[in-house]
């Protein structure tokens, strides 16, 4: 093959090993020439594996060091885990940005706590448009999921055309936003389609996901059954299940609090789109203290027991304007995301304990996933028939599983990516032909921090093995002058007061068995007398602390 022949390829560097944190590269053009559009530039939550981290992205670097031959950045909808790195990373990149009416919206919210500005390369693209973006002809196609607008994206390319999927379900009665678009898919399926790169979180699930217009009703009957106060927590992006609630709240003759800033800020964007009739009575949590408890129904984020989340906060007695009560109910509109089972445990205790009676989707039919499962992803494929399968938007067994379906559905190739895979989709049979730069960023208050930097490893070693520092002052002869300092944290109970008296006897005997070119180097003597101090703590509590040590020289 010539070098000048150009190349169709798919680079994913987020969400091809995990659910979530979606950043997807497709690049046209020969060998080193090529011309790039990404999709999606997401998000994820970190767990108890990264203490003090808030969020986590995937590291742009590959496409960054290639951002002249960026053409622009497509977001097919407005969750996190597709937009949600936008504050933090686009001015890295600063390229255009092409996002329908409810994701723009989305989008301008969020530009206050932005590095950089994009509002002068953010297009608002109509529903069912299309953007032409150098070689790439993208069109919107209209989905369903638990979100306004999700778009599946027909990417039309030279080399022949790519259904990238995007977050989906087939929702007879989505509640809010119109069905699926069938006549477009069939179209495309029926002009050809070379590769279907696609969801894979329910692969596991059979059957299908769903239908949000199905819930009402089961909410209906638990809130009209329910004393006190009603909170239901459900994710701030489905604003089909606010609208459900909210109706719900109206035909129990309950006023709607919100609990939650994502909450305000979702409830601001779908209004402005007009998927939210702006006459819809919301209280703000101020007023919702002095509603009667019979007639609130409070509206909170916290459905995966996020530490400062609302809910949580009220669940911990810790918010400081709504309470709850023995007697209340919280139902839980929403499934727990797998890995935070621990989180989601510890709140429902919370609750429990607090005399709350907590409802799930194991009680009624209160929740719909947004994603399709098997019997859905067979139908998606018996419309497009691609050529390719790619299963993203999954860890990897989840990838495989798909990947094993997609056969079973006739599809003659199917390719399970990893984060960093360099993938030809034409010309030939599609393969890895590469891997580049992947990884995650982690966001640690101001500033982004890569994994591999090391940072968290500390951290860690620090939290389970605790901390030391020594102060030890020297004379010129190489004994203590004075006695030593000792701070830990994290290591030592208070009744241990004798763990001084043997780190200072370690130190001595290391200072006298320490030879004279030790001695006479500042650098060789710190860490000499480091590990001294590291092995007596380890004899005395059996922990390989993290230990800093500092020398003071005196005369």
């Amino acid at each position: 093959m010539s070098k000048k022949t150009p190349n169709l390829l798919f680079v994913p560097l987020g969400g091809s090993n995990e659910i979530g944190m979606n950043l997807n590269l497709y690049g046209y053009g020969p060998p080193g020439h090529e011309k790039w559009i990404m999709v999606d530039f997401g998000i994820t939550f970190p767990d108890s594996r990264y203490p003090g981290v808030d969020i986590i992205t995937p590291d742009p670097t590959f496409i960054e060091e290639r951002k002249d031959d960026l053409l622009g950045l497509v977001i097919t909808h407005a969750h996190e885990d597709h937009l949600g790195a936008m504050p933090h990373l686009w001015q890295r990149l600063k390229c255009p940005v092409y996002a329908t009416p409810f994701a723009a919206a989305v989008l301008g919210n969020k530009a206050a706590e932005a590095v950089g500005d994009w509002s002068a390369h953010l297009t608002t693209v109509p529903l069912g448009e299309r953007v032409s973006l150098g070689p790439f002809d993208i069109d919107f196609v209209g989905l369903t999921h638990s979100i306004p607008e999700p778009n599946g994206l027909a990417i039309h390319t030279p080399l022949g055309t790519i259904f990238h999927t995007g977050d989906w379900k087939f929702d007879p009665d989505p509640v809010i936003g119109a069905s699926t678009d069938y006549a477009a898919l069939q179209k495309l399926g029926d002009d050809g389609v070379l590769a279907m790169v696609g969801d894979s979180t329910n692969v596991f699930t059979e059957g299908t996901s769903g239908s949000e217009g199905v819930i009402a009703a089961n909410l209906v009957e638990l809130i009209k059954n329910a004393s006190g106060r009603v909170v239901v927590a459900c994710f701030a992006s489905n604003v089909a299940r606010i609208e459900t609630i909210t109706s719900a709240a109206e035909a129990t003759g309950r006023s709607v609090v919100l609990a939650g800033r994502s909450l305000k800020r979702m409830i601001s964007a779908a209004r402005a789109t007009g998927y939210l009739d702006k006459k819809s009575s919301y209280l703000m949590e101020e007023d919702g203290k002095h509603l009667p408890r019979d007639n609130t129904l409070i509206i909170a984020t916290g459905s995966q027991g996020e530490p400062r989340s609302a809910l949580a906060r009220m669940a911990a007695q810790d918010h400081p304007r709504l309470a709850l009560s023995p007697g209340d109910t919280v139902i839980f509109s929403s499934r727990i995301i797998p890995g935070n089972e621990t989180e989601v445990g510890r709140m429902h205790n919370d609750l429990v304990r607090a005399g709350v009676k907590v409802l799930t989707w194991r009680d009624a039919d209160i929740h719909v996933s947004g994603h399709p499962a098997r019997d859905e992803l067979e139908r998606m494929y018996q419309i497009m028939r691609p050529k390719i399968a790619i299963p993203v938007h999954g860890e990897v067994r989840h990838l495989t599983e798909h990947a094993a379906l997609a056969k079973e559905c006739q599809v003659p190739e199917a390719i399970v990516p990893s984060n960093g895979a360099v993938i030809r989709l034409a010309p030939g049979p599609a393969e890895t032909i590469d891997h580049v730069r992947s990884g995650y960023l982690f966001k640690e208050g101001n500033r982004l921090v890569p994994a591999e930097s090391g940072l968290i490893r500390s951290r860690m070693k620090a939290i389970f093995n605790g901390l030391a520092v020594v102060t030890a002052v020297i004379d010129d002869k190489g004994r203590l002058a004075e006695d030593i300092q000792l701070f830990t944290s994290g290591l030592l109970d208070e009744s241990e007061t004798d763990i001084e008296d043997r780190v200072a006897d370690a130190i001595e005997l290391a200072l006298t068995t320490a030879s004279k070119r030790v001695l006479n180097e500042e650098a060789a003597l710190s860490d000499h007398l480091r590990l001294a101090v590291r092995r007596c703590l380890q004899d005395a509590v059996g922990k390989k602390a993290v230990v800093t040590l500092h020398l003071v020289y005196v005369e």
